[in-house]
């Protein structure tokens, strides 16, 4: 099993259009092997932003690092951040676990 997450700053008053942007975007996640399952996870508040993290459960890392180089991630990322930018007070920061246990 292999782990990709992105940790997201969302600006305070931005979280429901930003979990609007992920509810109705196609992340063509689905046709892609090895794919297992994703969760848009909410997480604490603070005084300018709330946490939010992306998270997508692969087969193996082998499979995560095919789909970065697919076309499905390419459609997937087309438009990312184009409408958003407002929403973010910085980049997305990316984290990659394997599981060992």
């Amino acid at each position: 099993m292999y782990l990709a997450m992105n940790r997201f700053s969302i600006a305070r008053g931005k979280e429901d259009a930003f979990v609007e942007v992920w509810r109705s975007r196609e992340s063509h996640l689905e046709e892609v092997p090895g794919f297992v399952r994703f969760h848009l996870l909410k997480g604490p508040e603070s005084a300018d932003h709330t946490l939010f993290s992306s998270f997508s459960e692969w087969e193996s890392e082998e499979a995560f690092v095919a789909w970065t180089h697919s076309e499905a991630f390419r459609a997937a990322h087309a438009n990312a951040g184009k409408e958003t930018r407002d929403f973010y007070l910085g980049p997305p920061q990316l984290e990659l676990f394997e599981s060992v246990l």
